[in-house]
């Protein structure tokens, strides 16, 4: 009977305790993300802008996040402090960059100038470990393929290539050829999936009455609207639209 009871608590011990496992694991997953998502906002990174240390920074504290989310045996406050060092240091960086250009220059790098007057720097090429093929793809992605075209190419700290194409190839514009022009606004998002934004309103110096007013007058609903903006001077509506005739062209 002694020997039954004690398989019986053990099994009990062991489900209990895979059951503690479980939740902690449940537990710190949680805890890892909201702590990511928190640092992350006090970095204020942003993906196209991460440089070589956001890169080394963010690689860093997804290591230390995936290990306290599974490592049972690590107690939860030492991963937190861990992450909480590499966001201090990452947020010191920023600081002394913006404050100090040798500190800049130091940590994010400094431009690269690849082409010069037509001609291709071979050896700022190796430098930033790009070959002429390299540079050919992104001249293409910049829409330009023909390389005699571009006057300077710079490649940015964070890793994109800038072209300035030479005077004669430069694309016209309004002003070149004398033609007057409004100055360009933004567009405040009135209504959203048929929803009115109130704080769009406000912020135009407008407010519900009026933008009912100005519907009505152009014979809309929100229910049929996805989206509704005004430039300062007019509503301009996106209604939605029952079916899909344009997927054709892609099949």
């Amino acid at each position: 009977m002694k020997p039954f009871l004690h398989n019986i608590a053990f099994s009990v011990k062991n489900k209990c305790g895979d059951d503690m496992d479980f939740f902690k694991i449940v537990f710190s997953s949680v805890l890892s993300l909201a702590v990511l998502l928190v640092l992350t906002k006090l970095m204020g990174c942003q993906l196209t802008q991460l440089s070589f240390f956001d890169y080394v920074i963010g690689i860093s504290i997804g290591s230390i996040a995936a290990e306290m989310a599974t490592d049972l045996d690590m107690e939860t406050w030492q991963p937190v402090v861990a992450m909480a060092i590499y966001a201090l240091a990452a947020v010191t960086i920023t600081f002394a960059t913006r404050k100090s250009i040798k500190a800049r220059r130091i940590l994010v790098g400094e431009p690269v100038i690849l082409i010069y007057n037509g001609k291709i720097l071979y050896p700022n090429l190796k430098k930033v470990h790009y070959d002429v093929n390299d540079l050919l793809s992104e001249a293409r992605r910049e829409g330009w393929f023909d390389l005699s075209e571009i006057a300077f190419a710079v490649m940015e700290n964070n890793g994109q290539v800038s072209f300035l194409p030479v005077s004669e190839n430069a694309p016209c514009t309004r002003k070149d050829m004398n033609i007057q022009t409004e100055k360009a606004s933004l567009c405040a998002n009135l209504i959203i999936d048929g929803k009115i934004m109130h704080k769009a309103l406000k912020s135009v110096g407008k407010n519900e009455i009026w933008l009912r007013e100005e519907m009505k007058k152009l014979n809309l609903s929100c229910k049929e609207l996805v989206l509704l903006t005004y430039d300062g001077t007019k509503l301009t509506p996106f209604k939605i639209e029952p079916d899909n005739p344009g997927n054709d062209i892609f099949m």
